[in-house]
């Protein structure tokens, strides 16, 4: 199987051209591949292939086997692999998902894919779109103290095409994740599991974010969950609608806006590893 490993600010993917390959059970292809010392090493595996409803779709599978619903990081590096290699002359895209269509604006230098600006839609509040098991009324949830383990705390739901808790607290970079982590990815108010990010306020522009993925664990970025962030800041009073905000995490920097009509739009690079080619 020939691959090329991708990266979106260290969200790294291992990314198959299935308009020239094709992967027999990808699920526990990914699990191979993704691991770090016996596998190539990545946080899943991205299949980008044909579709009847946009110029190209991506199907992800995490690190564990389980197939996501979408990836931020992954859509940039999409991008960037189908301009490249000559999939496509466009430099406006759209990208089928199993979370919907998303649109991709791709900026060049010399010929190659730097970075790119991502439409990721609209940020879902409702509880039970989310999901969270919330009040079968409740519009939101926002700020709701939730017991996670032996300790309270505020978390503010949302999906951006998929589930994710963000919790504010102080010096991020001391939290010990892989012990708390596990704690909220499989909370009982969670049926589809949970992406949770760890959210320190710097400024009315700027914040930073560590995060923990189902199906991963930890990972240096998350594109989906930087939106996420951002959203929640706004909807904290924290940030502002409509101003970029600059989300830090441990990969690197993303630029995410949250528009006053609840749509996000996420901008950052997207970066080549290498091209190779494994025996599965």
């Amino acid at each position: 199987m020939k691959f090329t490993k991708m990266q979106g600010i260290g969200n790294d993917y291992v990314y198959v051209n299935c308009f020239k390959e094709k992967v027999e059970n990808p699920s526990e292809v990914s699990k191979i591949i993704s691991d770090r010392h016996f596998g190539i090493g990545a946080d899943g595996l991205i299949l980008i292939m044909p579709s009847d409803k946009a110029d190209f779709r991506m199907k992800m599978y995490n690190a564990d086997g389980s197939e996501g619903m979408m990836c931020g990081n992954g859509t940039r590096c999409i991008g960037k692999y189908v301009y490249d290699n000559g999939l496509t002359q466009k430099k406006e895209i759209t990208l089928e998902t199993k979370s919907g269509i998303r649109y991709l604006s791709l900026d060049t230098v010399d010929g190659k894919v730097v970075s790119a600006s991502v439409d990721m839609g609209k940020a879902v509040l409702k509880p039970s779109d989310i999901p969270v098991i919330a009040d079968k009324d409740a519009e939101s949830f926002i700020a709701v103290p939730v017991k996670v383990g032996n300790k309270e705390y505020k978390l503010t739901c949302i999906s951006m095409g998929n589930p994710h808790a963000v919790v504010y607290m102080d010096n991020v970079d001391d939290l010990d994740l892989e012990k708390i982590g596990p704690d909220f990815e499989n909370h009982k108010m969670f049926p589809h599991r949970v992406n949770t990010e760890f959210v320190e306020v710097i400024s009315e522009n700027k914040i930073k974010m560590r995060v923990w993925e189902r199906g991963s664990g930890e990972t240096l970025a998350c594109g989906t969950g930087a939106c996420a962030s951002a959203a929640a800041s706004v909807l904290n009073n924290y940030c502002k609608y409509d101003e970029e905000i600059t989300v830090v995490l441990r990969g690197g920097e993303l630029k995410i806006t949250y528009q006053k009509d609840g749509t996000v739009y996420m901008r950052g690079p997207a970066v080549k590893v290498f091209d190779g080619e494994i025996n599965i």
